[in-house]
């Protein structure tokens, strides 16, 4: 029985091998053709920096430089107080998420009184006082959230990234030379103080 046993699991570690073996004996080979074109494709190029950040063929290189985007024209820094470069430092095409937050923010408090609040069949306010306060406040926090506070950190952020923009954005205000670093320095200590100033005097008037 130890025998027939034995034999058995010989058997069967043979037709496994064989099976295997079999397997191994049809699976695909590499035409030689093929083969010699994966070896010799060469790897694909990388963009080059000036290729990526040319300026937009399309005539919008002028606001894309003031709106902080790619495929901006290069501003000759001469500008009064150099604000092209100090707005496009503060990128204002990222205002508008929080621009528009605040203002969603208001209408769903229930307590914001637009101009439309004067009117209709049940007004919810006959002050045009109220009106023009609220009005204040909401200017004044979209303000705040956007070009103040979004500005401080974008002006942040591209300092910090200047070595870097030197490689992949050479056209961006702070590695192409465009704006000095007691420019920049200048920038954030004034947006800073400017928001907090602002945050307090908000704080105060809504309480």
């Amino acid at each position: 029985a130890e025998i027939v046993g034995t034999m058995r699991d010989l058997c069967f570690i043979a037709l496994l091998a064989s099976a295997q073996g079999l397997h191994v004996a049809r699976a695909p080979a590499l035409r030689p053709a093929r083969a010699a074109g994966l070896l010799m494709k060469e790897p694909p190029t990388k963009p080059i920096a000036a290729e990526t950040n040319a300026e937009a063929e399309d005539g919008s290189g002028g606001l894309r430089q003031l709106l902080g985007l790619k495929g901006a024209s290069v501003d000759d820094g001469k500008s009064f107080l150099n604000w092209k470069i100090r707005l496009q430092l503060m990128k204002p095409a990222t205002w508008i998420p929080l621009i528009w937050g605040v203002a969603c923010g208001a209408a769903a408090s229930g307590n914001y009184h637009a101009i439309w609040n004067l009117f209709g069949a049940a007004p919810t306010t006959d002050s045009w006082g109220v009106v023009g306060e609220d009005t204040l406040k909401a200017v004044g926090a979209m303000l705040l959230s956007g070009p103040i506070l979004c500005g401080f950190t974008q002006t942040i952020n591209d300092w910090y990234d200047r070595e870097l923009d030197a490689i992949n954005e050479p056209n961006r205000p702070i590695p192409s030379g465009a704006i000095s670093e007691a420019e920049v320095y200048s920038q954030i200590a004034a947006l800073l103080i400017g928001g907090l100033v602002l945050a307090t005097r908000l704080d105060s008037w809504a309480a």
